[in-house]
């Protein structure tokens, strides 16, 4: 761990100077109780940095907690082991596919039982106009775009223990969806509306750092929002892994889950940490972090051709008890583009099974535009142990 400037506490990995600068300038906010720490798959975001935790008393920034809310993963350990896998693991793929719609703005065509299940006892906002509860029904159990994916993978517990043979998991990655996003966006637009009239006589060093005063109808309505999308996100990564574990056991023959970690890196709660020596309570908005208290258990993803993390949290007070989410990119998905090629990322995925008939839509996920997995893991054995690591055979990512 690195102190940056007495209110920025850093486990950088590759850190470049504009994350550093946009950390550092959060940092400064008057509302951040104690310090900012940032985390070692930390690089530049939007409204903050992404790998940071932030402590804020009596405020919420809604750009920092940004527009996936709830936003996180989950695993899952089955009872089988690699032998009882299928030869052709395309079969894996096509199952996700099948459970699992994945692309901008991509539901179910009509929505689930699941869905209906969840909105009967979760309810909606009341602000929702009428296409957007059904956005929020249809995409329930999806997983979107971007870097989110789900996984089969098989861990090294035969590494440690002899005798036994590598079990199967399944990781997802996902979040709140359309809905989510909507909800967010407008809560930031309107804090960005209504700062200069709440806070009189402060000038932003960033638009996106405009925060909503605890007390407010402002404040209080996005409290509210908020709440129930990293709700949303919660129950849809449930459903999803419901939905894709029955069918991974129909192509299989057999199977039952043993253990399940369902955790979010993108969300805000009310929490209590050592201020300046004194138990205060604080928000604290993880933006690209799990929370790490003492024995969590939380999922760390490195790239779609690296290694997962299964962890438990030691509770360190430096970072707010919280760890990284992943590896974190080290380019951007344009930089990424330009630099790689479709036989590039073919070459980085050989021996997995994954989308390579979609290859040209993914390039900006190849491994290589993110920080190495282990250096990061490496970075921060004062936050986490590894209980497990996992290895990827099937993949399956959102366009």
């Amino acid at each position: 761990m690195e102190w940056l400037s007495p209110k920025l506490a850093a486990w950088p990995v590759g850190f470049d100077d504009a994350t550093t600068q946009q950390a550092l300038r959060l940092s400064r906010l008057p509302i951040v109780a104690g310090h900012l720490a940032l985390m070692p798959d930390a690089h530049l975001g939007k409204g903050a940095t992404i790998g940071s935790v932030v402590p804020t008393k009596g405020a919420i920034v809604p750009a920092a907690v940004g527009v996936d809310l709830g936003c996180g993963m989950i695993a899952v350990r089955t009872d089988l082991v690699a032998a009882d896998l299928p030869n052709k693991m395309e079969k894996i793929v096509t199952a996700f596919a099948q459970t699992c719609p994945a692309g901008v703005g991509v539901g179910h065509q009509e929505a689930t039982d699941a869905a209906y299940a969840w909105h009967k006892t979760h309810g909606m906002p009341t602000a929702l106009a009428d296409g957007q509860r059904g956005k929020s029904l249809k995409q329930f159990g999806t997983l979107g775009s971007g870097n989110h994916f789900a996984e089969l993978c098989l861990d090294d517990v035969s590494k440690r223990e002899p005798g036994t043979k590598d079990r199967v998991w399944v990781v997802l990655h996902s979040g709140s969806r359309g809905i989510g996003n909507e909800l967010a966006s407008g809560h930031i637009k309107n804090a960005k509306r209504d700062f200069a009239d709440l806070v009189q006589g402060y000038r932003l060093e960033e638009a996106d750092m405009a925060w909503l005063q605890e007390g407010t109808p402002g404040f209080d309505a996005y409290i509210a929002d908020m709440n129930w999308a990293q709700a949303y996100a919660l129950g849809s990564r449930e459903a999803m892994m419901d939905a894709a574990l029955a069918r991974i056991f129909k192509v299989v023959g057999k199977g039952t889950e043993v253990q399940r970690i369902n955790c979010h890196h993108n969300f805000c709660q009310r929490e209590t940490h050592a201020v300046d020596g004194i138990e205060t309570e604080v928000w604290v908005t993880r933006k690209g972090a799990i929370k790490a208290a003492k024995g969590d258990l939380g999922i760390i993803p490195g790239s779609m051709g690296a290694a997962t993390h299964i962890v438990e949290g030691l509770g360190n007070p430096l970072s707010y008890n919280s760890c990284s989410h992943g590896a974190g990119r080290k380019m951007s998905r344009t930089a990424a583009k330009k630099k790689y090629t479709i036989d590039d990322l073919a070459k980085q995925m050989k021996g997995k099974a994954w989308l390579s008939a979609h290859a040209h839509a993914l390039i900006d996920e190849i491994p290589s535009a993110y920080k190495d997995i282990d250096k990061v893991m490496a970075a921060q054995t004062d936050l986490v142990r590894t209980q497990v690591i996992l290895r990827q055979v099937a993949n399956f990512k959102g366009q």
